[in-house]
């Protein structure tokens, strides 16, 4: 059973250090390199998908989140303001009343309706110690999140073209979704939800449509909705089967009305947007934490820091294995060489081991002075020898379809 807590600082993806403070790690070098391939993957598919992106500061005078109901049902979970002259600035504990105030700086017609709002944003959470842990609960969180403001006709598809997006990038990472949940409010929770039963009884039937339309099978859960309104939750479990969730989808009747948001409708007049609120990967830090438990280290090659490590038998080898080093590198793998001074073949084979693709370059792979390998998959398989540029070519190719597929024979 994978601790993402042990492996990652065995593999060394993350760390801490009590000058930091709990819930504030930092990342290494190869766990920076998983962190920038999912974020501009997300990236990819919300720009395929019609996303616009824009970026926000993690700070807002504490008015802001007065007006979008923060303040009132969530102060506990923030930071305390920081006194700044005469005003008062907060760490944002999220990112949707920045995205609203976005929204409201320009007017909008209906025929720019749906308008997709992203960012990979920093967020921070009061989180008390005692429930902190490596990645999975932090206090500084780089969340991906993104607001779609649309009519009330457009919100349904909205939110499931929204779910669509989920279910594609879990299967491109190898996740598994545990359950879906219709997150609903809790009765006798004073003050914690926004106080308006028509504003939940229309959201709610919103997203039971999506799920029921979609297909998905779910359970309602009182207690664990949002302040402003129901979501959709989709859980994942640890290999403890400890559950958590991940990815979200939301209609938001509470903060176009808070912000003030319209468009300008077919008949000229100031029309209401409905807000939907869906995070495809949830925080970076908690979906990377399920991903090195998921795989227990061995990530896809599209996203394991070292894609392809040489192996050249002796140094008679080491101009051959340069030679493939640097056709890698110019095609834009992640590639490293290991060569001798780093051990016996067998050593090195073992220390490569959660890398994707091994290039054993010994002296049949050079007899007849081509540039050729004996290739090695990390689960174990043996294709055989090939030259230079197919190896290239092929791991290329993977990477680009992505997927956890090796070899493209699975």
């Amino acid at each position: 059973m994978h601790d993402h807590r042990r492996l990652g600082r065995e593999l060394d993806l993350f760390d801490t250090d009590p000058l930091m403070g709990a819930g504030l790690p930092y990342w290494l070098p190869d766990g920076a390199i998983v962190r920038h391939v999912l974020e501009e993957y997300i990236r990819e598919v919300e720009r395929e998908a019609g996303y616009r992106h824009v970026y926000s500061p993690v700070l807002g005078k504490r008015e802001l989140y007065e007006i979008s109901g923060h303040w009132s049902h969530y102060s506990e979970d923030m930071f305390p303001p920081m006194e700044l002259g005469a005003e008062q600035v907060v760490l944002r504990p999220s990112l949707c009343p920045h995205h609203a105030l976005i929204y409201r700086s320009r007017s909008h017609s209906y025929r720019e309706l749906p308008f997709r709002m992203a960012e990979l944003g920093g967020m921070y959470r009061s989180e008390l110690s005692g429930v902190l842990g490596g990645l999975t609960r932090v206090r500084a969180i780089q969340l991906n999140d993104a607001h779609i403001f649309c009519t009330l006709e457009q919100a349904v598809e909205e939110a499931r073209a929204a779910l669509h997006l989920i279910a594609r990038a879990y299967t491109d990472l190898g996740i598994r979704a545990a359950r879906h949940r219709l997150s609903l409010p809790g009765d006798g929770d004073n003050g914690k939800y926004v106080a308006d039963p028509a504003l939940w009884r229309r959201a709610t039937a919103l997203l039971r449509e999506v799920l029921d339309g979609s297909g998905i099978a779910y359970e309602a859960a009182e207690g664990e909705a949002a302040f402003y309104g129901p979501k959709i939750d989709v859980q994942i479990a640890d290999p403890a089967g400890r559950e958590a969730t991940l990815s979200t989808v939301q209609i938001d009747f509470h903060q176009p009305e808070r912000f003030d948001l319209h468009y300008i409708g077919p008949d000229g007049a100031k029309h209401r947007p409905v807000m939907v609120h869906r995070s495809i990967i949830g925080s970076v830090e908690r979906a990377v934490a399920h991903l090195i438990e998921q795989h227990g280290g061995a990530f896809p090659a599209w996203l394991a820091p070292v894609q392809l490590v040489i192996l050249p038998v002796s140094d008679a080898q080491l101009d051959p294995a340069e030679k493939l080093l640097r056709r890698a590198l110019g095609q834009g793998l992640r590639a490293e060489l290991a060569g001798p001074e780093h051990g016996s073949l067998g050593a090195r084979v073992r220390a490569a081991r959660l890398v994707p693709y091994q290039a054993v370059i010994g002296e049949r792979e050079t007899e007849a002075g081509g540039e050729a390998a004996a290739v090695r998959l990390r689960d174990g398989r043996r294709p055989g020898t090939v030259s230079g540029a197919e190896l290239v070519a092929r791991i290329a190719e993977r990477v680009a379809a992505r997927g956890t597929g090796l070899w493209g024979d699975e």
